[in-house]
């Protein structure tokens, strides 16, 4: 009888937790079955070896990816307004792959490092006809990017380092006038 397929959904949730909380070197396949609540033969009947979990989780990102284009790109704010109000993150199933993905790329991923800037140039290319000229998409790829790490300095800090709500869309405001066509 086939395993359902939230068991490998299971595998990869365990292996892209263990890379946030812990690295590369730790997601191991012993500790992602055990994480996961498998055995290590569950683990293997869905993936093989570290380096086919590792595509797994790259899948992932990609069609999360994907969705989030569609999103953008149906965005009633439009694209702009959209990619720089998502960069503060929310702890959401893209921003967990992105992570998780960065974390692989860290220790030496060459796949994960590929499969990073792929998406950037997704987004960059889905931004790009609502600019003006390279130095906006710049701005606006550099200002989310800036967003986000600075969120992730927000979690733990007395400062809010990310503008929210009101001031968010104050941004947003000033980002679309100087970037707009």
């Amino acid at each position: 009888m086939p395993r359902p397929p939230l068991a490998r959904e299971r595998v990869l949730d365990a292996f892209e937790s263990i890379l946030i909380a812990d690295g590369e070197r730790a997601a191991t396949l012993d500790a992602t079955a055990k994480a996961a609540g498998v055995s290590k033969g569950g683990l293997l009947y869905h993936f093989g070896s570290k380096e086919e979990l590792a595509a797994g989780l790259l899948e992932r990102l990609d069609a999360l990816t994907t969705a989030d284009l569609e999103r953008m790109t149906a965005a009633e704010e439009g694209p702009v307004a959209y990619y720089v109000r998502t960069s503060v993150m929310e702890d959401d199933a893209l921003d967990r792959a992105l992570i998780a993905a960065t974390r692989l790329a860290q220790g030496g991923s060459a796949a994960a490092a590929d499969m990073l800037r792929h998406t950037r140039h997704r987004w960059e290319d889905t931004i790009r006809p609502h600019v003006r000229d390279r130095a906006s998409l710049d701005l606006v790829m550099l200002l989310s990017d800036g967003l986000y790490f600075n969120n992730s300095l927000d979690v733990h800090g007395p400062e809010r380092l990310v503008p929210r709500s009101e001031e968010l869309a104050e941004l947003i405001a000033l980002v679309l006038s100087a970037t707009s066509r």
